[in-house]
């Protein structure tokens, strides 16, 4: 099962509201994936040099102002802003790659769960009404934001196994699917220098587009590789910073539908999640084809 949603912004008014719609789509897909939710927000971008860290720790009583001191020390905290007791986003004074190996290396409790200059990324072991509930997803404006309900059908359900994965600056993937040969990919991954951090198939996905990316090639090149070198069937939304892009397997087996208006485009595993966002219905409304790479934005190149 698992339900994907995603929107991508072409207007300032739909901008205002896009956490708005993130969030009915996200509970509409929930009987999909009650076990887990989580979503990317791209917005607020912090300046060069700079970077946002999402970080959580499992442990509920935290001590955050201890955590951002020492952060603080070695990076220069520009802005922390508390989004649960659990999780906390941090702007710091450091590119994203060096920001969050220090935190890694330095704060082994933390999980950085996305690091980039316009990514905010949140997940939990939740219910998906919950979820948008406590992190106050239909409060948040963006440009564009992709989100998952999990069913766990292969691993235990827990937070860090949540969707989405980010293994890259401002890249993340959620996944509907499965793949057979992840754990082969994810050792030839680990000898180009991805890291991983469970042994969830989507991260290797995931790891497998940073990789091509720091390689050279664009989004779409990427995703593109992974028809050759991914075994298994998926649907993928992706998002980087500058743009947002879908993909399905050669078979397709795995539901998606996209519509697209004046103001937008989305992307969800089935229509009724997509049926209450404006003009939807007057929208050019299809099924993404197999093996075909679909985005928007600019080209998103690796560096």
């Amino acid at each position: 099962m698992c339900g994907i949603v995603g929107i991508f912004s072409k207007s300032p008014g739909l901008s205002e509201r896009l956490g708005e719609h993130l969030a009915r789509m996200l509970v509409q897909m929930g009987d999909r994936g009650p076990d887990s939710a989580g979503a990317a927000i791209y917005r607020d971008p912090v300046a060069q040099g700079a970077a946002k860290l999402s970080l959580y720790s499992a442990d509920d009583s935290v001590r955050w102002d201890e955590i951002e001191a020492a952060i603080g020390d070695a990076l220069g905290v520009s802005r922390s802003r508390p989004v649960t007791a659990r999780h906390r986003l941090v702007e710091v004074e450091a590119d994203p790659e060096p920001a969050q190996a220090w935190v890694e290396e330095h704060l082994p409790g933390l999980r950085v769960m996305s690091a980039g200059r316009t990514i905010e990324m949140f997940k939990e072991a939740v219910t998906p009404a919950r979820f948008v509930q406590e992190y106050g997803i239909a409060g948040m404006t963006g440009s564009h934001a992709i989100a998952h309900t999990r069913m766990a059908t292969e691993s235990r359900v827990t937070t860090q196994g949540s969707h989405p994965f980010s293994t890259g600056r401002d890249l993340c993937l959620v996944h509907n699917g499965s793949l057979s040969n992840h754990n082969r990919l994810r050792q030839e991954l680990r000898r180009e220098g991805i890291g991983f951090q469970t042994d969830n198939d989507t991260e290797v996905a995931a790891g497998y587009l940073t990789w091509r990316m720091r390689e050279g090639a664009t989004l779409e090149e990427a995703l593109e590789g992974c028809l050759e070198d991914l075994d298994g069937f998926y649907t993928f939304a992706v998002g980087t910073a500058d743009g947002f892009a879908v993909l399905r397997d050669p078979i397709a087996c795995k539901p998606a539908v996209m519509a697209e208006t004046d103001d937008y485009v989305a992307i969800a595993s089935e229509y009724r999640a997509l049926a209450d966002l404006p003009g939807a219905a007057d929208a050019e409304v299809w099924e993404p084809s197999p093996g075909v790479v679909y985005s928007w934005g600019a080209a998103v190149v690796g560096g």
